[in-house]
C-alpha cells in the first residue's frame, strides 16, 4: 500500500519520480493512464493514489482531489502527502500540514520533509529539524538537504554529514555545497572570488618613475561565484555567498572535485563552473573548456565568460568575443570589461567605453576604472581622474593608486599621499612602492622604508632593489644580499649588478693572466654581471668586458666593451680603445677615446693628447690636454697640465 511515498516530490517542486521501467514515450503514459484509471474504479486504492498523482503531477488539481481524498480516507499514506501537495498549491498551507503530519506519523519519509520545510517557513526551527531528522533517517535525499541546510544556518558542525548524505543519494545541490564547505577548508587562491572584477594586477614600477596601475581585461578572478540556489524543491541556499576558488581541488582524487564533478554530471551550472575552473588551473584545457561550454549553455554568464578567456588564450579571440557578448548581456560585469579591453586594443575606443560603461551598469567597479585608463591615454585628464575617483571610492584599491598618480603628475603630492596610502592599506602592491618613492623624493627615506619593505615581501621588483640599496647604505650587507637576490630573481638588471658587486667585493684577488691567456671558471659574481649586461646595463657590461679581459678572452671582453661604448658608456668606450691599442688598432681606439672625451671622460682626454703629441699633431694634442685637464680627476689633472705645458712649449719655440 505505501508505495506513493516514493513516487512524489513535496511542495512546489512538481516533480513525481517514476519507476525506471516506466515508458517515456507519450502514447506509453496514456496506456499506463487508462490502465490505472480502469483498476481506480474498480476500487484499488493504490491505482486510485497513483492516478491522484498522475493528475496533480500533469496540474489538473481539481481532477487529482478527489481521488487523493478518497486513497487517504482508505489509510493510503502517499496518498496523504500528495494531497498535502496538492492543498500548499492552492494556498491551504495549514490543511496541507496536516495531512503531512498524518503521512509523516504513518512513516512517510517525503511528508516529514515537507512538514519539517512547513515548520522552517514558519520559524519553528524545532519543530523543523525534528520532522527533516525523521525523513534524512529514513533515507530520504531531500530530507538530508534540508536538515544541512538548516543546521548550517545554525553553525552546527553536523550539517556536513547530513549533506554528505544527501548528495551520497545523488542530489546535485548537496554535492555542490559539500564541494564549497570542503573547498573553503583547504588553503587556496579564489579562482572566482568576490571580487567584483578581474583582478588587482601590479604594475612594474620603476625607481624613477611611480607605478601605475593595469587594465582590467585580463583573466584573474571573474567576479562573485554563484552560490546556492534550491534543488528542486529543496531549500534555498543559506549560505549563498561566494564558494572558494576551484584551486583547492588541484590535486587528482581531491574529494572536493569529485563532488563538484558529481554535482555537475547531474547538470549543476555552478558545479560545472568551478570543475572547469579547477582544471584550468591543472592545466587540463580541453576538459576544462567542456565544462565551460556545459555551463554556458545551460545560461551560467561567468561560464560564457570563462570559456572566452580560455578560446582567447588559445588564439580564438574572434569565437571568444561570441561567448563575452554573451556573457555580458546576461549581465556579466567581468565579460562586458574584457570586451571593453578588446576593442580597446584594436583601437575602437568608442566600442570599449560603451563595453566598459556596460560593465560599471552591472555593478563591476573595474568599468569605471577602466574607463578612468581609457580617458587617460586619450589625455583625457580631467574625465580620467572622474572614473578613478568613482572606482576609488567603491574601494578599487588600483584605481586609488591611478588616481594618486595622476595627482602626482599633476604636482599635487599633497592630494596624492592619502590615496596612495589608501590604496596601499587595501593591499596594491604599487601603491606601497609610490609611497616609498613618495617619501624618498622629500628626503624621508626612514619613512620610505617601510613602504618599499612593504612592497617587496608582496614580490614587488624594483622595491626589493631599493631596500637591498638602503641596506648596503646601512651596511646590513646579508639583509641587502637578501633583498637584492629577489629583486635580481625578478628581473632587475640593476639589483643584478648591484649583487654582482657585493659578491665581487668579498672574492679574493685572482692572480693576473697574459692577455689571450684563456682561464674558463666563472664565478657567481661574474654570472650576475653578465646577467645584468644581458638586460643592456653598461656598468654591468663594463664590468664583465674587465673580467673576460682578466681572464685573457679578449674576444669576448671587446664584445662586451662595444655593446656599452655604442649604448653610451664612456668607460666601455674608453676601455674598448685600450684594447685595440694593445691589438695595434690605434685609430679606432682613437675614435672611441674621443667619444669617450666628449662624454666627460678625462682619462680618455689624456689618452687622447698623447696620441695627437707622438703623431706630432701638438695643436690638437693641446686641446685634448686642456680637456683632461678640466676633466680630472686630479691624478688626470695633473698629468695633463704638465703635457700641455710641455706642448706649448714645443709650440712657442
Amino acid at each position: 500500500m505505501d508505495v506513493m511515498g516514493d513516487k512524489a516530490t513535496l511542495l512546489d517542486t512538481g516533480r513525481f519520480v517514476q519507476p525506471s521501467d516506466r515508458d517515456e514515450t507519450g502514447e506509453g503514459e496514456a496506456v499506463d493512464e487508462a490502465r490505472t484509471r480502469l483498476a481506480a474504479q474498480a476500487g484499488d486504492v493504490e491505482a486510485t493514489s497513483v492516478l491522484g498523482a498522475m493528475l496533480l503531477r500533469r496540474g489538473d488539481l481539481d481532477g487529482a482531489e478527489p481521488l487523493l481524498r478518497a486513497a487517504t480516507a482508505e489509510g493510503d499514506r502517499a496518498a496523504a502527502n500528495n494531497l498535502g501537495v496538492l492543498l500548499h498549491q492552492r494556498g491551504y498551507a495549514d490543511e496541507a500540514a496536516g495531512w503531512w503530519r498524518i503521512a509523516a506519523v504513518a512513516g512517510s519519509a517525503a511528508a516529514a520533509h515537507a512538514l519539517g520545510r512547513f515548520h522552517r517557513e514558519r520559524g519553528d526551527e524545532p519543530a523543523a529539524e525534528y520532522w527533516l531528522r525523521q525523513s534524512a533517517e529514513q533515507g530520504h535525499a531531500l530530507g538530508a538537504y534540508a536538515l544541512a541546510d538548516l543546521l548550517e544556518h545554525r553553525g552546527d558542525t553536523a550539517a556536513e554529514q547530513w549533506m554528505r548524505s544527501a548528495a551520497e543519494r545523488g542530489h546535485r545541490e548537496a554535492a555542490y555545497r559539500l564541494a564549497r564547505a570542503l573547498d573553503r577548508r583547504a588553503p587556496h587562491e579564489d579562482e572566482y572570488g568576490d571580487g567584483h572584477g578581474i583582478g588587482d594586477g601590479h604594475g612594474a614600477g620603476d625607481r624613477e618613475g611611480i607605478s601605475d596601475g593595469v587594465r582590467y581585461g585580463e583573466r584573474a578572478g571573474g567576479g562573485s561565484r554563484a552560490g546556492g540556489g534550491s534543488e528542486d524543491g529543496g531549500a534555498a541556499d543559506s549560505g549563498a555567498g561566494s564558494p572558494s576558488g576551484g584551486s583547492a581541488a588541484s590535486v587528482p582524487g581531491n574529494e572536493a572535485e569529485q563532488w563538484y564533478r558529481q554535482a555537475a554530471a547531474r547538470g549543476h551550472q555552478r558545479a560545472a563552473l568551478q570543475l572547469g575552473a579547477i582544471l584550468e588551473k591543472r592545466g587540463e584545457l580541453k576538459e576544462a573548456g567542456r565544462w565551460y561550454l556545459t555551463s554556458a549553455k545551460d545560461g551560467e554568464a561567468r561560464a560564457a565568460c570563462a570559456l572566452g578567456f580560455l578560446l582567447r588564450d588559445a588564439g580564438d579571440t574572434e569565437s571568444a568575443a561570441v561567448w563575452w557578448l554573451r556573457a555580458a548581456q546576461d549581465g556579466d560585469g567581468n565579460a562586458a570589461n574584457a570586451l571593453g579591453a578588446l576593442h580597446a586594443e584594436r583601437g575602437e575606443t568608442q566600442t570599449a567605453e560603451r563595453w566598459y560603461r556596460a560593465a560599471m551598469d552591472a555593478g563591476d567597479v573595474n568599468g569605471a576604472y577602466n574607463l578612468g585608463l581609457l580617458c587617460a591615454e586619450q589625455a583625457r585628464t580631467a574625465q580620467a581622474e572622474q572614473w578613478y575617483r568613482r572606482a576609488a571610492y567603491a574601494g578599487h584599491r588600483e584605481a586609488a593608486n591611478a588616481l594618486a598618480v595622476l595627482l602626482l603628475q599633476g604636482g599635487d603630492a599633497t592630494g596624492a599621499e592619502p590615496w596612495f596610502s589608501k590604496a596601499a592599506e587595501a593591499g596594491s602592491v604599487d601603491a606601497a612602492f609610490n609611497l616609498g618613492i613618495l617619501f624618498a623624493g622629500r628626503g624621508e627615506e626612514a619613512v620610505a622604508l617601510p613602504w618599499y619593505e612593504r612592497a617587496a615581501a608582496a614580490g614587488h621588483t624594483e622595491a626589493a632593489l631599493q631596500v637591498g640599496i638602503a641596506r648596503l647604505r646601512d651596511g646590513d650587507e646579508r639583509e641587502a644580499e637578501r633583498h637584492l637576490r629577489c629583486a635580481a630573481g625578478g628581473g632587475s638588471a640593476e639589483a643584478a649588478y648591484r649583487l654582482a658587486s657585493v659578491l665581487d667585493a668579498r672574492r679574493p684577488p685572482t692572480p693576473a693572466h697574459e692577455l689571450g691567456e684563456q682561464v674558463h671558471e666563472k664565478t657567481e659574481c661574474e654570472e650576475w654581471y653578465e646577467r645584468a649586461a644581458s638586460q643592456g646595463h653598461r656598468r654591468a657590461q663594463v664590468r664583465v668586458g674587465m673580467l673576460s679581459a682578466a681572464r685573457g678572452d679578449v674576444v669576448e671582453a671587446a664584445r662586451w666593451y662595444r655593446e656599452a661604448a655604442e649604448a653610451g658608456s664612456r668607460n666601455g668606450a674608453f676601455n674598448l680603445g685600450l684594447l685595440l691599442v694593445r691589438e695595434g688598432s690605434e685609430p679606432e681606439a682613437a675614435v672611441w677615446w674621443a667619444r669617450a672625451a666628449d662624454a666627460g671622460h678625462g682619462r680618455a682626454a689624456l689618452r687622447l693628447a698623447l696620441v695627437y703629441a707622438r703623431r706630432g699633431e701638438l695643436a690638437e694634442g693641446q686641446r685634448w690636454a686642456d680637456r683632461a685637464v678640466t676633466l680630472g680627476p686630479g691624478e688626470v689633472s695633473e698629468r695633463a697640465a704638465r703635457l700641455r705645458d710641455a706642448l706649448r712649449q714645443e709650440l712657442t719655440a
